[in-house]
């Protein structure tokens, strides 16, 4: 079964305990793997938190799993780093207001240099 990485999990209300983003149309595209908790940031020296990403993603396929990209910008980023050096290239998630859904982009750097 496929998996869907959110790279931060999504804050809650504090009045109603809802989370403030609903990504449940996210689960057409597989199971929800919460990465890392809301509050964690990268840091002055991210080479701890790099490592945890890796460990994080030792078992990401990337012909079956997909990135949702939600939280800190800079871990947002080393994950997609992450995944362009091992595996060339990887599906995210781009949410689309008008149809309240989510659609999968390849990220390809197959032929960069």
């Amino acid at each position: 079964m496929s998996k869907v990485y959110l790279v931060q999990e999504i804050p809650v209300d504090r009045e109603t305990g809802q989370p403030k983003v609903d990504i449940t149309p996210a689960l057409q595209y597989g199971e929800i793997v919460v990465m890392h908790k809301r509050l964690a940031q990268m840091q002055f020296s991210p080479g701890p938190l790099i490592f945890e990403i890796k460990e994080k993603l030792k078992d990401f396929n990337c012909e079956e799993d997909y990135i949702l990209n939600y939280g800190d910008p800079n871990i947002i980023q080393a994950v997609g780093s992450i995944l362009a050096i091992k595996y060339k290239k990887y599906k995210t998630l781009k949410y689309d207001r008008r149809q309240k859904s989510y659609y999968p982009i390849e990220m390809d750097f197959q032929n960069i240099s």
